[in-house]
């Protein structure tokens, strides 16, 4: 019995054929360009339709369908938020999924993609072994997949691992209530905001290699590319974030007591480097038998993590149905 596993992001869509050892038989992606709200939806179903017809397989092979979101994906109500998509305030994604099929057999099961991060690194990364782990995301935005006592850690509405508002620093400022405090300095995106906002108020640094560079354009890659050359105003704010990050997991760990802290998105990337110093700087703040139970290790499988998630969750859905 194969499964699909769609990887659903704010600007790209990705899916694939597994079997069931996790092996990709067939994988397409598309870029979304511009769609919103049902458009969306729609190409979701034409990716599936694809991957059924680009690799061959029969329709009836196919068991279950796994999707990866980027947002809140609440199993009560089959709806998602997600907010780099327009038109999925509330989006009845799980219904529209189940009509589309309702003359099939195929398990549809949709989850965050912290969740999914999660979940591909238990089945295909450096999680394997564990059933004590944690996926902190840091890309655009910044969240947390929970593995705890080898279960998905879910809350009340799906919410679980909403990193980016963890509460890091007083005062309160205005743009923690838009981004949360963690994401406004560490993200990519936030790494970049900091960097704009200093360079548009003209605060010191003027020998800083990022004088000139057009200020709106700039990324959290040109932040690291200047930080790598010890460039002042970089090293100021990529040090903000390596302290919160530190903190962050510091936390994780002295609440969760995890064996494993995996570092993934887009900034790690660049910050891999950055790893052992997370760890040392953590070490100070964390619960002192718990930090010395735990690894920080990069995701293996880096930008792939949330389809093989997707995957994993196809596959354990059918395993669960078996079960029951």
């Amino acid at each position: 019995m194969a499964v699909i596993g769609i990887d659903l992001g704010g600007t790209k869509i990705t899916g694939a054929l597994f079997d069931e050892t996790g092996k990709i038989l067939y994988r397409v992606s598309h870029l979304l360009e511009k769609r919103k709200g049902h458009e969306v939806g729609l190409l979701v179903l034409h990716l599936f339709d694809e991957l059924i017809k680009q690799s061959g397989y029969r329709r009836d092979a196919i068991g279950a369908l796994g999707i990866c979101v980027p947002g809140i994906a609440n199993r009560k109500t089959g709806r998602i938020w997600a907010p780099n998509i327009e038109g999925w305030e509330n989006y009845p994604l799980q219904k529209e999924m189940e009509e589309h099929f309702s003359n099939s057999k195929i398990i549809i099961n949709i989850a965050s993609d912290r969740t999914c991060y999660i979940l591909g690194e238990k089945w295909k990364g450096v999680a394997k072994n564990a059933t004590n782990a944690i996926y902190i995301s840091i890309g655009t935005g910044i969240g947390a997949g929970l593995l705890i006592d080898g279960n998905i850690v879910h809350g009340h509405g799906d919410i679980v691992g909403a990193a980016g508002w963890l509460a890091m620093e007083t005062p309160f400022l205005e743009e923690f209530g838009r981004y949360g405090c963690f994401e406004s300095y560490a993200s990519g995106d936030g790494i970049a905001r900091q960097a704009k906002k200093i360079l548009k108020e003209g605060r010191l640094f003027r020998e800083s290699l990022l004088h000139g560079k057009e200020i709106d354009s700039l990324s959290s890659k040109d932040i690291f590319d200047a930080f790598y050359k010890n460039d002042p105003l970089a090293v100021s704010i990529i040090e903000k974030a390596i302290d919160l990050w530190s903190i962050a997991a510091a936390n994780l760990v002295s609440l969760l007591n995890p064996e494993m802290i995996i570092w993934g998105g887009g900034v790690f990337g660049p910050a891999t480097q950055l790893i052992d110093r997370i760890y040392e700087k953590a070490s100070g703040w964390a619960q002192p038998v718990a930090i010395k139970q735990v690894k920080f290790e990069k995701s293996t499988l880096q930008g792939n993590a949330g389809l093989y998630g997707a995957g994993y969750l196809a596959l354990t859905s059918i395993i669960k149905q078996q079960q029951s």
